[in-house]
Protein backbone atom coordinates (compact mmCIF):
# COMPACT_ATOMS: atom_id res chain seq x y z
CA UNK A 1 0.00 0.00 0.00
CA UNK A 2 1.60 3.36 -0.94
CA UNK A 3 1.38 5.94 1.59
CA UNK A 4 0.17 9.61 1.56
CA UNK A 5 1.79 13.08 3.34
CA UNK A 6 0.94 16.49 1.46
CA UNK A 7 2.34 14.86 -1.55
CA UNK A 8 1.78 11.49 -3.19
CA UNK A 9 5.47 10.00 -2.75
CA UNK A 10 6.31 8.45 -6.04
CA UNK A 11 8.40 5.21 -6.34
CA UNK A 12 11.76 4.60 -7.81
CA UNK A 13 10.42 3.77 -10.74
CA UNK A 14 8.13 6.73 -11.48
CA UNK A 15 8.64 9.53 -13.90
CA UNK A 16 7.90 11.71 -10.86
CA UNK A 17 10.61 10.79 -9.04
CA UNK A 18 12.71 13.76 -9.66
CA UNK A 19 9.82 16.27 -9.05
CA UNK A 20 9.83 18.09 -5.97
CA UNK A 21 7.42 20.23 -4.30
CA UNK A 22 6.28 23.41 -5.94
CA UNK A 23 9.20 26.39 -6.04
CA UNK A 24 7.65 29.01 -3.40
CA UNK A 25 6.92 31.91 -5.09
CA UNK A 26 8.68 35.12 -5.69
CA UNK A 27 8.55 37.79 -3.29
CA UNK A 28 6.57 41.05 -4.18
CA UNK A 29 8.10 44.16 -4.38
CA UNK A 30 7.55 46.55 -2.32
CA UNK A 31 5.38 48.83 -4.45
CA UNK A 32 3.33 45.77 -5.08
CA UNK A 33 2.16 44.65 -1.98
CA UNK A 34 -1.42 44.80 -2.52
CA UNK A 35 -1.63 42.05 -5.12
CA UNK A 36 0.26 40.33 -1.64
CA UNK A 37 -2.91 38.32 -1.27
CA UNK A 38 -5.57 36.83 -2.99
CA UNK A 39 -7.97 39.47 -1.92
CA UNK A 40 -6.71 41.87 -4.76
CA UNK A 41 -9.59 43.27 -6.83
CA UNK A 42 -8.77 46.47 -8.89
CA UNK A 43 -11.09 49.19 -7.01
CA UNK A 44 -9.61 47.51 -3.63
CA UNK A 45 -6.54 50.71 -3.88
CA UNK A 46 -9.30 53.61 -4.99
CA UNK A 47 -11.71 52.64 -2.19
CA UNK A 48 -8.89 52.07 0.38
CA UNK A 49 -7.62 55.71 -0.67
CA UNK A 50 -11.39 56.95 0.16
CA UNK A 51 -11.37 55.71 3.26
CA UNK A 52 -7.81 56.99 4.10
CA UNK A 53 -8.45 60.64 3.42
CA UNK A 54 -12.00 60.37 5.22
CA UNK A 55 -9.59 58.61 7.97
CA UNK A 56 -7.73 61.20 8.02
CA UNK A 57 -10.12 63.78 7.82
CA UNK A 58 -11.92 62.41 11.36
CA UNK A 59 -9.47 61.89 13.54
CA UNK A 60 -8.03 65.29 12.43
CA UNK A 61 -11.73 66.51 13.65
CA UNK A 62 -11.13 64.32 17.05
CA UNK A 63 -7.97 66.33 18.14
CA UNK A 64 -10.07 69.63 16.98
CA UNK A 65 -13.40 68.74 19.10
CA UNK A 66 -10.70 67.50 21.64
CA UNK A 67 -9.09 70.78 22.11
CA UNK A 68 -12.50 72.46 21.88
CA UNK A 69 -13.62 70.81 24.81
CA UNK A 70 -10.42 70.63 26.85
CA UNK A 71 -9.85 74.41 26.09
CA UNK A 72 -13.72 75.28 27.91
CA UNK A 73 -12.55 73.04 30.80
CA UNK A 74 -9.89 74.89 31.05
CA UNK A 75 -10.71 78.36 29.89
CA UNK A 76 -8.01 79.04 27.10
CA UNK A 77 -8.20 82.70 25.46
CA UNK A 78 -9.42 82.89 21.76
CA UNK A 79 -7.67 85.03 18.96
CA UNK A 80 -9.49 87.26 17.12
CA UNK A 81 -10.77 84.80 14.77
CA UNK A 82 -12.10 82.68 17.71
CA UNK A 83 -9.42 79.72 17.82
CA UNK A 84 -8.17 78.47 20.52
CA UNK A 85 -4.95 79.80 22.01
CA UNK A 86 -2.65 77.21 23.27
CA UNK A 87 0.71 79.30 22.28
CA UNK A 88 2.91 77.90 20.55
CA UNK A 89 4.07 74.78 21.80
CA UNK A 90 0.55 73.59 22.56
CA UNK A 91 -0.46 74.27 19.09
CA UNK A 92 2.76 72.76 17.71
CA UNK A 93 2.06 69.21 19.43
CA UNK A 94 -1.77 69.16 18.26
CA UNK A 95 -1.05 69.68 14.99
CA UNK A 96 1.53 66.95 15.32
CA UNK A 97 -0.51 64.63 17.27
CA UNK A 98 -2.99 65.22 14.44
CA UNK A 99 -0.83 63.77 11.84
CA UNK A 100 0.57 61.27 13.95
CA UNK A 101 -2.99 59.63 14.14
CA UNK A 102 -2.73 58.71 10.69
CA UNK A 103 -0.85 55.50 10.64
CA UNK A 104 -3.30 53.28 12.49
CA UNK A 105 -5.94 54.84 9.89
CA UNK A 106 -3.52 53.75 6.84
CA UNK A 107 -2.69 50.29 8.56
CA UNK A 108 -6.54 49.66 8.88
CA UNK A 109 -7.50 50.50 5.44
CA UNK A 110 -4.93 47.70 4.41
CA UNK A 111 -6.48 45.30 6.85
CA UNK A 112 -10.18 45.87 5.81
CA UNK A 113 -10.57 47.35 2.77
CA UNK A 114 -7.68 45.37 1.16
CA UNK A 115 -7.76 42.26 3.10
CA UNK A 116 -4.03 42.14 3.69
CA UNK A 117 -1.87 41.75 6.64
CA UNK A 118 -1.52 45.42 7.86
CA UNK A 119 2.43 45.18 8.33
CA UNK A 120 2.88 45.13 4.48
CA UNK A 121 2.74 48.71 4.49
CA UNK A 122 6.05 49.03 6.38
CA UNK A 123 7.90 46.18 4.68
CA UNK A 124 8.15 43.46 2.99
CA UNK A 125 8.79 41.42 5.45
CA UNK A 126 5.23 41.93 6.97
CA UNK A 127 6.57 44.56 9.65
CA UNK A 128 9.01 47.25 10.45
CA UNK A 129 12.74 46.15 9.98
CA UNK A 130 13.86 47.69 13.83
CA UNK A 131 17.87 46.90 12.77
CA UNK A 132 17.55 48.16 9.73
CA UNK A 133 15.60 51.40 10.98
CA UNK A 134 18.55 51.90 13.51
CA UNK A 135 20.98 51.55 10.69
CA UNK A 136 19.18 54.12 8.51
CA UNK A 137 18.61 56.35 11.77
CA UNK A 138 22.59 56.02 12.50
CA UNK A 139 23.03 57.10 8.85
CA UNK A 140 20.68 60.00 8.88
CA UNK A 141 21.99 61.92 11.90
CA UNK A 142 25.15 63.28 10.57
CA UNK A 143 23.59 64.05 6.80
CA UNK A 144 20.37 65.69 8.91
CA UNK A 145 23.01 67.71 11.54
CA UNK A 146 25.47 68.82 9.04
CA UNK A 147 22.41 70.19 6.40
CA UNK A 148 21.07 72.00 9.24
CA UNK A 149 24.29 73.46 10.53
CA UNK A 150 24.87 74.79 7.09
CA UNK A 151 21.74 76.03 6.32
CA UNK A 152 22.15 78.22 9.59
CA UNK A 153 25.31 79.61 8.27
CA UNK A 154 23.49 80.71 5.12
CA UNK A 155 22.50 84.57 4.62
CA UNK A 156 18.76 85.52 6.12
CA UNK A 157 16.06 84.50 3.66
CA UNK A 158 13.88 87.56 2.47
CA UNK A 159 11.26 85.12 4.24
CA UNK A 160 11.53 86.32 7.84
CA UNK A 161 11.23 83.85 10.75
CA UNK A 162 11.27 84.74 14.07
CA UNK A 163 13.54 86.76 16.08
CA UNK A 164 16.83 84.55 17.43
CA UNK A 165 16.14 85.25 21.03
CA UNK A 166 16.43 82.62 23.71
CA UNK A 167 13.22 80.65 24.68
CA UNK A 168 14.03 80.42 28.17
CA UNK A 169 15.30 76.83 29.75
CA UNK A 170 11.46 75.83 31.01
CA UNK A 171 10.09 76.58 27.48
CA UNK A 172 12.79 74.83 25.61
CA UNK A 173 12.41 71.86 27.95
CA UNK A 174 8.55 71.21 27.17
CA UNK A 175 8.89 72.39 23.81
CA UNK A 176 11.91 69.96 23.07
CA UNK A 177 9.70 67.03 24.98
CA UNK A 178 7.30 67.42 22.75
CA UNK A 179 8.60 67.01 19.77
CA UNK A 180 10.86 64.48 21.08
CA UNK A 181 7.63 62.68 22.03
CA UNK A 182 5.26 63.29 19.15
CA UNK A 183 7.71 64.12 15.93
CA UNK A 184 9.39 60.54 15.63
CA UNK A 185 5.07 59.53 14.99
CA UNK A 186 4.32 62.71 12.92
CA UNK A 187 7.24 62.01 10.20
CA UNK A 188 6.80 58.32 10.36
CA UNK A 189 2.82 58.85 10.08
CA UNK A 190 3.65 60.72 6.61
CA UNK A 191 5.84 58.22 5.59
CA UNK A 192 3.04 55.76 5.71
CA UNK A 193 0.43 57.82 4.08
CA UNK A 194 2.71 59.16 0.97
CA UNK A 195 5.65 56.39 0.38
CA UNK A 196 3.26 53.62 1.99
CA UNK A 197 -0.09 53.60 1.27
CA UNK A 198 -0.12 55.41 -2.41
CA UNK A 199 3.51 54.15 -4.25
CA UNK A 200 1.38 50.85 -3.32
CA UNK A 201 -2.03 52.12 -4.06
CA UNK A 202 -0.88 52.94 -7.68
CA UNK A 203 1.04 49.71 -7.24
CA UNK A 204 -1.79 47.55 -7.00
CA UNK A 205 -2.08 48.75 -11.02
CA UNK A 206 1.40 49.37 -12.47
CA UNK A 207 4.24 47.20 -12.25
CA UNK A 208 6.74 50.58 -12.94
CA UNK A 209 8.53 51.96 -10.09
CA UNK A 210 8.61 55.13 -11.41
CA UNK A 211 4.77 55.22 -12.09
CA UNK A 212 4.05 53.96 -8.09
CA UNK A 213 6.32 56.84 -6.94
CA UNK A 214 5.71 60.29 -9.13
CA UNK A 215 2.35 60.76 -7.82
CA UNK A 216 3.00 60.70 -4.22
CA UNK A 217 6.13 62.69 -4.62
CA UNK A 218 3.78 65.18 -6.17
CA UNK A 219 0.98 64.80 -3.83
CA UNK A 220 3.69 65.19 -0.76
CA UNK A 221 4.79 68.92 -1.89
CA UNK A 222 1.39 69.83 -2.96
CA UNK A 223 0.21 68.99 1.16
CA UNK A 224 3.05 71.13 2.49
CA UNK A 225 1.57 74.37 0.87
CA UNK A 226 2.48 76.99 -1.65
CA UNK A 227 5.95 78.84 -0.51
CA UNK A 228 8.33 79.23 -2.84
CA UNK A 229 8.82 76.87 -6.29
CA UNK A 230 12.79 76.52 -4.72
CA UNK A 231 10.56 74.79 -1.67
CA UNK A 232 8.29 72.81 -3.74
CA UNK A 233 10.84 71.00 -5.58
CA UNK A 234 12.74 69.73 -2.95
CA UNK A 235 10.10 68.75 -1.81
CA UNK A 236 9.43 66.60 -4.61
CA UNK A 237 12.84 65.64 -4.81
CA UNK A 238 12.69 64.18 -0.90
CA UNK A 239 9.46 62.68 -2.01
CA UNK A 240 10.97 61.18 -5.20
CA UNK A 241 14.42 60.13 -3.59
CA UNK A 242 12.38 58.04 -0.38
CA UNK A 243 10.26 56.68 -2.09
CA UNK A 244 12.74 55.19 -4.34
CA UNK A 245 14.53 54.26 -1.41
CA UNK A 246 11.66 52.01 -0.17
CA UNK A 247 11.18 50.60 -3.02
CA UNK A 248 15.03 49.57 -3.46
CA UNK A 249 15.04 48.65 0.23
CA UNK A 250 11.81 46.69 0.59
CA UNK A 251 10.21 48.90 3.24
CA UNK A 252 9.96 52.63 5.00
CA UNK A 253 12.44 52.74 7.54
CA UNK A 254 14.94 55.07 5.58
CA UNK A 255 12.32 57.30 4.24
CA UNK A 256 11.05 57.24 8.04
CA UNK A 257 15.03 58.14 9.67
CA UNK A 258 15.61 60.50 7.32
CA UNK A 259 11.93 62.32 7.50
CA UNK A 260 12.37 61.74 11.78
CA UNK A 261 16.17 63.18 12.28
CA UNK A 262 15.28 66.26 9.51
CA UNK A 263 12.08 67.32 11.56
CA UNK A 264 13.70 66.57 15.20
CA UNK A 265 16.49 68.91 14.32
CA UNK A 266 15.35 71.61 12.86
CA UNK A 267 12.46 71.86 15.71
CA UNK A 268 14.86 71.01 18.29
CA UNK A 269 16.21 74.38 17.08
CA UNK A 270 13.29 76.24 16.75
CA UNK A 271 11.78 75.01 20.44
CA UNK A 272 15.19 77.08 21.79
CA UNK A 273 14.16 80.03 20.22
CA UNK A 274 11.19 82.57 21.61
CA UNK A 275 8.13 81.88 19.58
CA UNK A 276 9.96 79.34 17.13
CA UNK A 277 7.26 76.62 17.27
CA UNK A 278 4.92 79.18 16.61
CA UNK A 279 5.93 79.82 12.86
CA UNK A 280 4.13 78.78 10.65
CA UNK A 281 7.35 78.86 7.98
CA UNK A 282 7.80 75.28 6.67
CA UNK A 283 9.76 73.27 4.17
CA UNK A 284 8.06 74.77 1.22
CA UNK A 285 9.36 77.96 2.16
CA UNK A 286 13.27 77.16 1.31
CA UNK A 287 14.92 79.53 -1.02
CA UNK A 288 17.62 78.50 -3.74
CA UNK A 289 20.36 78.52 -1.27
CA UNK A 290 18.91 76.27 1.06
CA UNK A 291 18.05 73.54 -1.69
CA UNK A 292 20.81 73.91 -2.90
CA UNK A 293 22.50 72.04 0.47
CA UNK A 294 19.69 69.80 1.04
CA UNK A 295 19.18 68.30 -1.92
CA UNK A 296 22.67 66.95 -2.23
CA UNK A 297 22.59 66.22 1.60
CA UNK A 298 19.68 63.36 0.45
CA UNK A 299 21.52 62.05 -2.53
CA UNK A 300 24.08 61.34 -0.28
CA UNK A 301 22.02 59.92 2.44
CA UNK A 302 20.43 57.50 -0.45
CA UNK A 303 23.78 56.32 -1.76
CA UNK A 304 25.13 55.38 1.41
CA UNK A 305 21.55 53.61 2.62
CA UNK A 306 21.80 51.62 -1.00
CA UNK A 307 25.57 50.82 -0.72
CA UNK A 308 24.00 49.21 2.89
CA UNK A 309 21.48 47.57 1.69
CA UNK A 310 23.26 45.54 -1.20
CA UNK A 311 25.99 44.82 1.75
CA UNK A 312 23.71 43.86 3.81
CA UNK A 313 20.98 42.00 1.91
CA UNK A 314 20.40 39.34 4.34
CA UNK A 315 19.75 42.19 7.10
CA UNK A 316 16.98 44.12 5.31
CA UNK A 317 15.36 41.09 3.47
CA UNK A 318 14.94 43.66 0.10
CA UNK A 319 12.65 41.97 -2.23
CA UNK A 320 14.49 40.09 -4.82
CA UNK A 321 11.89 40.61 -7.65
CA UNK A 322 9.91 43.09 -9.33
CA UNK A 323 6.92 42.05 -10.95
Amino acid sequence: MTTHTLYESPQPSDPAWTQTAPAPAQPLAYHRQARATGHHRWWRPLVGTAVVFIGVTLVMLVVLIGSEIAGAVLDRPRNDDGDLVWGGIGDNALALLSIALWIPVVLLAARWVQRRPAGTVSSVTGGLRWRWLGLCLAVALPVAAASLGISLLLPESEVSGPELTWAGLSPFLLGLASICLLVPFQAAAEEYVFRGWLVQAVGAWCRSAWVAVIPQALLFAAAHGWGTPWGFADLVVFGLVTGLLTVRTGGLEAAIALHVLNNLLAMGVMSAIAGGLASEETAADMNWMMVAVDVPMVALYAAVVLWLARRRRHHTDVATTRP
